[in-house]
């Protein structure tokens, strides 16, 4: 699969089969995410891979936050469930004090988002669905994985064979006239 039909057919997975994922594919999706880009290549990024099926339901539990989702009607994260079927769930973190700072604006957090679409993308060209979690206890987490105080934990990425592998069509978009500006804003 080339990266434009990658791109366009990748989607947001959060029901997952309990076919395992094989070592080499999670191998290859942690060197492609290794590879990403970072401001001024500091690479401030730190994962945390979680296969132990307890660890991963507590990760799960730990997703639940009522308070963010119920404006929008859920009742629950709806990644919830998939963060404990998923065979392996990757937790992004990010060290700030190895990412750069410019005009008091910490690059972290760009570095993380453009390692956490590396993962995505990898896994989709791999066959593997995930999807980003971004709503969880961070306090919680920290300590049910040892994440130190220091680290930033960024997000929580459910890996895994999709439970129905069809691709389906994806959620409408906007147009390139709605978001593109040449030379000036207009």
């Amino acid at each position: 699969m080339d990266l434009s039909e990658a791109v366009k057919t990748r989607r947001s997975v959060r029901r997952f089969s309990n076919q395992p994922v094989e070592e080499e594919k999670l191998q290859t999706l942690l060197e492609a995410v290794r590879m990403s880009p970072s401001w001024a290549n500091r690479q401030c990024w730190r994962f945390v891979v979680v296969r132990d099926q307890k660890t991963r339901e507590a990760v799960s539990e730990l997703s639940y936050v009522e308070a963010f989702f119920a404006p929008k009607g859920y009742k629950v994260n709806p990644a919830k469930k998939g963060l404990a079927e998923a065979p392996v769930v990757v937790v992004a973190c990010a060290d700030p004090t190895e990412s750069g700072v410019l005009w008091d604006q910490p690059y972290y957090m760009t570095d993380i988002g453009i390692a956490s679409q590396t993962l995505m993308l990898t896994a989709h060209s791999l066959g593997l669905g995930s999807v980003f979690v971004g709503v969880f206890d961070d306090k919680k987490m920290r300590e049910l994985l040892g994440i130190p105080e220091a680290i930033k934990i960024v997000g929580l990425f459910p890996v895994g064979y999709p439970q129905d592998n069809t691709v389906k069509e994806g959620p409408p978009r906007k147009q390139l006239n709605e978001i593109v500006h040449y030379e000036k804003w207009k």
